[in-house]
């Protein structure tokens, strides 16, 4: 028997919602409990035996976080349902911004501006919000980063150690409400780096408080500027709320004949050109260049960068010339190799943050896919570098928030030894000091004390939990990553006034640690 339109549809929708949930390692269960439905529902909708709902569809875009993709396909089949009656019978009507239980703050629009004027970038957030949590909502967190030589790491930290933003010259200011009826708002430092700074946007100020309640919706905006001498020719959104539609613009004198082109990442894939093209006016003597997304997926990173072809080169000190001939681009360093291949590098806020523990047995689906996802990039690692001390990878620096890491013994053919949920719970008072590197700064080794026996307490993928005790190079190994997954980096421990040795002029690189 011959299935009607209609049924096909229905079967892609389950197969679209079948996938999706496969790729993000959820459950029927774990599905089911964040939609807010009965697992059963699940299967059966999978399985053919339930038609989706619109209510339905809408929570799994929304769980899945499917960029569009299951609505995409819920509406193709509604329109075939109702192209068969006039007055078609509609599904029971949902919150317009439904989104599931414990879902906070919503971005239904961003739109992001970088102008540059009289040697500064002018920077301009607009963002419409909306509390579709249980919560008040009195602080809004916002970053500033900049990279004056992003294809150079080293040399774009010592630029900012030795010409460090700061929050005068940022000039920053920041409004809540509507045009014609904003409120200026207050804010409040969280840190205060070199090349970053983050800062919470206060819904208050001198005159009173006005935060933003359950089901409500306003708009903040905030602006900022630095000058050309510190910022690099780039220009990145993170998103990381649930965003429905992002719009990120830049507006440079024409005269300087600016080419501009994208990239776009995420937590699964490598950088690729951005799916469409940027999109460029000329309004009174400037090039206005535009590109806007709907629904942008959680995590991901939407890079525009550019050259002007025509106008003034910047210098380090921040004076302007004539143009110059491209210095020859040199040979990769180690750091943009594994940069390349996916590993977060050092200056990422995600290296900095504790990691979410396993919830096992019930999270074993996401803790054997973030195994294999190490699994994968310890196999490209060995094609790019000889580990002759032992490896370790945890995975914050996949860009993965799971406490989880592998660590390879330096015995040629050695497995990797799995940890999930590792606590260090003893220690020996012997310690010795070696040199370490780490993947995610891989241009330079550091000498750190570490001690010479750790026993780490780590779960099994049941949810049992055993103690493991390590000696020598393994401990070293392991403290390494467990560091990692607690947001600290070698570099946190080592001695003050310690410096760091270019890879360059490391000797033992390659060969084992001696005891």
């Amino acid at each position: 028997m011959t299935s009607s339109p209609i049924d096909r549809a229905a079967d892609t929708f389950a197969a679209e919602l079948a996938q999706w949930r496969l790729d993000r390692a959820m459950t029927k269960k774990q599905l089911a409990a964040r939609m807010g439905f009965d697992p059963s529902y699940i299967s059966h909708v999978e399985g053919r035996r339930h038609r989706p709902t619109e209510d339905f569809a809408r929570r799994a875009e929304a769980v899945l976080g499917a960029g569009g993709a299951i609505w995409q396909r819920y509406q193709e089949y509604d329109e075939l349902r109702h192209s068969r009656t006039s007055t078609p019978p509609r599904d029971p009507p949902v919150p317009e911004q439904w989104m599931p239980p414990g879902t906070g703050l919503i971005v239904e629009q961003e739109v992001a501006t970088l102008a540059y004027r009289d040697g500064y970038y002018h920077c301009t957030i607009r963002r419409a919000l909306y509390n579709a949590g249980t919560d008040p909502v009195t602080r809004y967190l916002v970053r500033v980063a900049v990279d004056r030589y992003p294809d150079d790491p080293d040399r774009s930290n010592r630029h900012h150690r030795e010409h460090p933003l700061t929050f005068v010259e940022l000039d920053l200011h920041a409004f809540c409400g509507t045009p014609g009826h904003q409120e200026p708002m207050q804010w409040r430092k969280k840190h205060d780096r070199d090349a970053f700074k983050e800062v919470w946007l206060l819904f208050e100020n001198a005159d009173g408080r006005f935060p933003l309640y359950p089901g409500q919706r306003t708009s903040i905006e905030y602006t900022y500027r630095v000058g050309q001498e510190k910022w690099g020719q780039w220009f990145q959104r993170a998103v990381r709320l649930p965003t429905r539609q992002l719009t990120v613009r830049l507006d440079f004198p024409e005269a300087f004949d600016p080419q501009v082109w994208g990239v776009e990442t995420s937590l699964s894939a490598e950088d690729a050109p951005l799916r469409t093209p940027v999109r460029r006016q000329r309004v009174n003597g400037r090039s206005v260049l535009e590109w806007s997304t709907d629904a942008p997926l959680l995590n991901a990173r939407y890079r525009l960068e550019w050259r002007f072809r025509s106008g003034p080169p910047t210098h380090a000190s921040g004076q302007t010339g004539s143009p110059a001939e491209p210095e020859p681009r040199p040979e990769p360093r180690a750091s943009e190799r594994m940069r390349a291949i996916g590993i977060v590098q050092r200056g990422a806020e995600m290296l900095r943050q504790q990691v979410q523990p396993f919830e096992l047995p019930a999270d074993e689906a996401v803790a054997l896919d973030t195994v294999a996802r190490l699994r994968a990039m310890l196999a490209r690692l060995d094609e790019l570098h000889p580990f002759g001390k032992g490896v370790g990878l945890a995975a914050p620096q996949i860009g993965l928030p799971w406490a989880a890491a592998l660590v390879r013994p330096p015995e040629p053919g050695a497995e990797a030894l799995v940890l999930l949920n590792p606590r260090v719970v003893d220690a020996s008072v012997e310690t010795d000091d070696q040199y370490e590197g780490c993947l995610s700064y891989f241009d330079v080794r550091g000498l750190v004390p570490r001690p010479l026996r750790i026993d780490v307490e780590h779960s099994r993928f049941d949810g049992g939990r055993v103690i493991t005790s390590f000696e020598r190079a393994m401990a070293r190994l392991v403290a390494h990553e467990i560091d990692h997954l607690e947001g600290r980096l070698y570099v946190d421990r080592m001695a003050p006034g310690t410096s760091l040795v270019p890879v360059e002029e490391y000797r033992d690189s390659g060969r084992p640690w001696v005891y």
